[in-house]
């Protein structure tokens, strides 16, 4: 392994999900990097634990350079058997539990998946709840609950309705719906009549053409539909819409789907329910 390769070790009691994201969020900082990930979840006895140090021992040594660990295991005992290990270790608990607990004047509760478990049983029915709402109001398949839709996202086909709906379902308890504008809406040049009575639920996403090509060319090559011309002119119609029914929109070509949410749900107001 070269100097700019290294294994990073994602270790967690839980399912690991915090973990990778505060390490990830660490690791594109350095771009000249490639990061090879191994996750080892549910860390949640000593055993286990030494298991997990001889695995990432055996990759500082059979690799030559220092691994690295992000580890948000809970329980002490368990956390100073990780700490033994050959590593650059990166302990988020105790980085950002403990000043927590001397600010606060207390002890944390040291329960372990709360902020991915089922904790909290209403928090996690209702994100369900919103995933399935998600699912059965996907790509305008039926218009009959917009009434209880959050938001309704409209834009052309392949322009990351899906994945933004359950997103925002599965990590906010959002219901979502979306809707996709025809190549016959668009040269109506005006929002469907069926979503008129919903229009302050609607937001708009909109593409680059040349991405929207890409992405529709995996789909259908060799297609009318993904074709150059006819993703530009369904882009350049939509934009059109938008500004014309002063639709909230927000461009998805170079953004993640966190990226897309987090700007709707700051442009729309809408509340997290989680």
């Amino acid at each position: 392994m070269t100097t700019n390769e290294r294994t990073v070790f994602y270790v967690s009691d839980g399912t690991g999900i915090t973990a990778e994201t505060l390490g990830q969020t660490l690791l594109t900082q350095f771009p000249n990097y490639t990061f090879t990930r191994v996750h080892i979840p549910f860390v949640d006895s000593e055993k286990k634990a030494q298991a997990a140090v001889k695995k990432i021992n055996s990759s500082t040594r059979n690799k030559g350079v220092t691994a690295l660990v992000f580890c948000t295991v809970v329980d002490d005992e368990i956390r100073e058997v990780m700490k033994s290990c050959n590593a650059l270790f990166f302990d988020f608990f105790e980085t950002f539990i403990t000043p927590m607990e001397q600010e606060l004047g207390c002890t944390s509760s040291h329960a372990v998946g709360r902020s991915h478990g089922m904790s909290d049983s209403s928090v996690y029915l209702d994100r369900m709840n919103a995933v399935n709402f998600a699912v059965d109001n996907d790509d305008g398949v039926t218009t009959m609950n917009y009434d209880r839709a959050d938001i309704i996202l409209v834009g052309v086909s392949r322009s990351g309705k899906t994945p933004v709906s359950l997103y925002l379902a599965l990590q906010h308890g959002i219901h979502a719906a979306n809707y996709p504008l025809t190549e016959e809406d668009l040269d109506k040049s005006y929002i469907p009549e069926i979503l008129e009575p919903y229009r302050e639920k609607l937001f708009g996403l909109i593409i680059d053409p040349i991405r929207l090509q890409k992405i529709r060319y995996a789909r259908r090559p060799d297609s009318r539909y993904s074709s150059l011309n006819q993703c530009r002119m369904e882009v350049t119609q939509i934009q059109k819409i938008f500004k014309r029914e002063k639709i909230r929109h927000v461009d998805s070509t170079s953004k993640s789907v966190e990226e897309i949410c987090a700007t709707i749900l700051q442009l729309t107001g809408l509340k997290r329910n989680n």
